[in-house]
């Protein structure tokens, strides 16, 4: 029931998303969606965790209502690029 509620917010732009910036790489990433922002503030460490993890630098994140229409966007070589996204784990 939550993922189907989940799934109708983000359809709706109202879901809720974790936009993490970095600028080692120059990246702007997407997790999500979540169908609140509490749900969204609990991951958000996780994700900042794997980035620094992978060598992330510079990380800035927030968590807000949107509808991103990547989920990647890599800023620093110039292009977007489409990457698939972990799915949240939802309890």
């Amino acid at each position: 029931m939550k993922e189907l509620l989940t799934g109708l917010f983000d359809a709706l732009g109202m879901a809720w998303w974790i936009e993490i910036r970095t600028e080692t790489p120059k990246c702007v990433y997407y997790f999500g969606p979540f169908a609140g922002q509490e749900e969204a503030l609990k991951a958000k460490a996780g994700y900042i965790e794997d980035l620094e993890q992978e060598g992330a630098a510079g990380i800035r994140a927030v968590v807000k209502r949107c509808k991103p229409e990547q989920l990647t966007v890599a800023d620093d070589l110039g292009e977007q690029s489409k990457h698939q996204q972990p799915s949240p784990v939802l309890s």
